[in-house]
């Protein structure tokens, strides 16, 4: 799957993305953020369509998500630092057309219509680039340390989780927290880490914590880090 484009679309962004392996459309609103998932050939305005006549729905999962989402104490203004592993960049948001969030001269940029919540969109489009980066990078670290270690997790994903930072099912499949990007790259690592050790031991037992330890001796501290900073890391 690839994201196709962007569509302004009644006071918010909606992310096209494109899939050969769709036969319908499936509209998805998550963190704030609408995306919707098609049919590899799909006409624009097919997607628009579609879009339109599930208008209400959208409007309303936007304002439930609205309420429950936790508060950060960001505005979503040019000047607010947000930090990804281990580093804090400056946020830039620019009006204009929707553009996505990128990384530019060590600022986050970010460019939102001026008619429509812009800090609502800054976010979403925040939230978009973090997660794009959380499928990359621990991929590329489960991969890395997978090797190392002499398993092979079935499958890497990310997910938005309360209370963890990610899951090990007993099939292999893999779950990790895309806020978790938000920490230090060493506490990223013992994330990892920690949970490729399920593979071998499905549990919290000294054999667990030994393999821990033994590709990652000073996971203790990045546990501690992440017991003691876990309500820092939101958006």
């Amino acid at each position: 799957m690839r994201a196709e484009q962007f569509i302004e679309c009644n006071g918010y962004v909606v992310e096209v993305i494109r899939s050969n392996r769709r036969k319908t459309a499936d509209l998805r609103v998550e963190e704030g953020a609408v995306s919707i998932v098609v049919p590899q050939d799909t006409a624009a305005d097919k997607i628009k369509q579609v879009l339109q006549s599930k208008r209400s729905w959208i409007a309303q999962k936007l304002a439930v998500q609205r309420e429950i989402m936790p508060a950060s104490g960001r505005q979503y203004v040019s000047g607010e630092a947000l930090p990804y592993l281990g580093r804090n960049y400056r946020l830039k948001v620019n009006t204009g057309h929707f553009k996505p969030a990128k990384l530019i001269n060590g600022r986050l940029v970010v460019t939102v219509p001026a008619d429509t919540n812009q800090s609502a969109m800054a976010r979403n489009a925040v939230i978009r680039w973090y997660k794009r980066h959380a499928e990359e990078k621990l991929s590329e670290k489960a991969e890395r340390y997978a090797k190392l270690m002499g398993v092979q997790p079935k499958s890497i994903g990310i997910k938005t989780f309360k209370s963890r930072w990610g899951s090990c099912l007993k099939n292999g499949h893999i779950d990790f927290n895309w806020l978790v990007m938000m920490a230090p790259n060493r506490v990223v690592d013992y994330v990892v880490v920690h949970e490729l050790c399920h593979l071998t031991h499905y549990d919290h037992s000294t054999l667990f914590w030994k393999e821990v330890a033994r590709q990652l001796p000073d996971y203790e501290e990045c546990r501690s880090w992440l017991r003691n900073n876990a309500h820092t890391l939101t958006l």
